[in-house]
């Protein structure tokens, strides 16, 4: 039979996971069943991948705002907390920020502009521009901020999050101050001791403040390695990754994903005798053209992976290759010299004029990105997602 669709990608919909469930068993379950009613056949290297936040629901990983107090206290004592670089938002970071100001009196907020790394922006830098402001030079009060741009509002949320994030703080009793840089040193004129919230560049953060005279560097990764008074904890992300759950606590970014991913692998393959590959997933990596927001707000895409998603993809470009290696032919010519070239193509295709505009990013990366477009983050209720034909080319 003539074969002509390439990928195919299904967000399977599953029971409401709630902790003390059996993952492994629902995911398992999810993927027979869906098989079965759709009426498709599970094959080797298929993929199934999981969204992190129904295997930390499961693991029953959460923690509240006064277990997070308890750990700020407990590493910062009565010193005024410098707080940089957070990113700008409610669920990912505005919990985090209310337990923060529960274990501090006082706290100087350190925000980097015009955006945070993830791409929310407190202002248009063209309008950097016309103030004559350099970002990578200049410190702003909250006056100046101000003064330069009055009140903005979030483009999609509709949130001033200067606003917002301040009064979090003094809710809490502790006290504000406001200031604007993108320079971490900064923070030091205003106190040595930091809680640096930033996520991808945090070891660079934590490096500078430490060879720069802060007397206690924190990142969010290092609040919540060990359990506070039974809390859920993340040995190796601390906060990063965590989402608001209630008012008072937030769900963290799962623990331990190896065993859970290689443990459904096996059992599909016990029941089916294929091989498909599994991976949990967190936020993809892609870019919004509007908002200008890069949805990467997780410490990695995906915290657990089977070996058969190791590597990145090596492939070529076809329309490369119509172009140029064989531009003098045409149709059923064409498409044999093609499947040709691509089933004895080299297995390392790093820098060959072949292989370029393909996606140079690992496979977890991409195959994350498009789970997390396809399961969504409302109500879509597919936190699963089963992807077939990924690793097929042309000659499939």
């Amino acid at each position: 039979m003539e074969r002509v669709v390439g990928t195919v990608v299904r967000g399977l919909r599953t029971p409401i996971i709630n902790t003390g469930d059996n993952i492994e068993e629902i995911v398992v379950d999810t993927v027979l069943h869906t098989a079965e009613v759709e009426g498709f056949s599970i094959q080797d290297r298929d993929i199934v991948t999981i969204t992190e936040s129904v295997v930390a629901r499961a693991q029953g990983n959460y923690a509240t705002i006064d277990d997070i107090a308890a750990d700020i206290k407990a590493k910062f004592g009565e010193e005024k907390v410098g707080v940089i670089f957070p990113i700008l938002s409610r669920n990912r970071f505005a919990n985090c920020l209310r337990g923060i100001a529960r274990g501090a009196k006082k706290i100087v907020l350190m925000l980097s502009y015009p955006s945070d790394e993830v791409g929310n922006h407190l202002v248009d830098i063209d309008e950097l521009d016309v103030k004559g402001i350099n970002p990578w030079a200049d410190v702003l009060s909250e006056d100046d901020f101000r003064k330069h741009f009055g009140y903005k509002k979030h483009h999609f949320t509709g949130v001033d999050y200067i606003e917002y994030y301040k009064e979090i703080i003094e809710e809490e009793g502790a006290t504000c101050e406001v200031i604007f840089s993108n320079n971490a040193r900064t923070i030091l004129d205003y106190t040595k001791h930091v809680l640096t919230c930033d996520i991808h560049s945090r070891m660079r953060t934590k490096r500078i403040l430490t060879n720069n005279g802060a007397e206690s560097v924190f990142g969010l990764d290092d609040i919540l390695t060990e359990s506070i008074n039974g809390s859920g904890f993340n040995e190796e992300y601390g906060l990063l990754g965590s989402n608001k759950s209630t008012e008072e606590s937030i769900k963290l970014f799962p623990n331990n994903c190896q065993p859970i991913v290689d443990a459904i692998q096996a059992k599909l393959k016990e029941v089916t005798g294929k091989t498909v590959e599994v991976m949990v997933y967190g936020d993809g990596a892609f870019k919004d053209p509007v908002g200008k927001i890069w949805e990467l707000a997780d410490p990695v895409v995906s915290p657990g992976f089977t070996a058969g998603l190791e590597g990145t993809p090596n492939e070529v470009k076809l329309k490369y290759l119509a172009d140029n290696n064989f531009s003098h032919l045409r149709g059923e010519e064409l498409q044999q010299a093609i499947s040709e070239y691509i089933q004895n193509k080299n297995e390392d295709l790093v820098g060959a004029m072949e292989a370029q505009g393909t996606t140079p990013r690992r496979l977890t990366d991409l195959i994350g990105s498009l789970s997390d477009l396809t399961s969504g983050s409302g109500d879509k209720g597919t936190p699963m997602v089963y992807i077939q034909g990924y690793f097929d080319n042309y000659t499939k």
